[in-house]
């Protein structure tokens, strides 16, 4: 599993012109669920993810806060496009990310796990999803399961 995590101030994603997920402060997380992912990889990320320092706490004290403490919510959008593979040619491919029907459940599993820990709002998988944010700093960052680099 890959996920871009961004910090923000608020994000929302429309379908159809439809807000179908939205939140205040917290994170926005793009989820990619490769082939070889599994309950391990969802348990390592939920965790990281609920539990990562990277609010602050003061202007004194930085990044000391993880989007628990200060009471956050999470904005996960399935992106599959994060297994990308780049590395011949010109067209990307896709072929280390999941199959469809695969990680839709793995991504549900991911959703419901981290909701045991914070508040989650989600987009509509495998929709057209046009996402809106306010990022904070800009404060990015790439989190991939060690076991996904061997």
């Amino acid at each position: 599993m890959k996920a871009v995590i961004q910090r923000v101030h608020s994000a929302s994603v429309c379908v159809e012109g439809s807000v179908v997920g939205q939140i205040q402060k917290g994170l926005l997380v793009y989820l990619g669920v490769a082939e070889q992912d599994g309950p391990e990889q969802i348990s390592w990320l939920t965790d990281k993810i609920a539990n990562l320092r990277i609010f602050d706490a003061s202007l004194t004290e930085k990044t000391s806060k993880s989007v628990q403490d200060i009471a956050g919510a999470v904005l996960v959008i399935s992106q599959f496009t994060l297994l990308a593979d780049t590395r011949k040619g010109r067209r990307p491919s896709f072929s280390g990310a999941a199959r469809p029907d695969r990680a839709k459940g793995l991504y549900e599993d991911f959703v419901v796990e981290l909701g045991r820990l914070v508040p989650v709002e989600t987009g509509v998988f495998a929709a057209d999803m046009q996402v809106e944010s306010v990022n904070d700093g800009p404060f990015t960052l790439l989190l991939e399961h060690p076991m996904a680099a061997i």
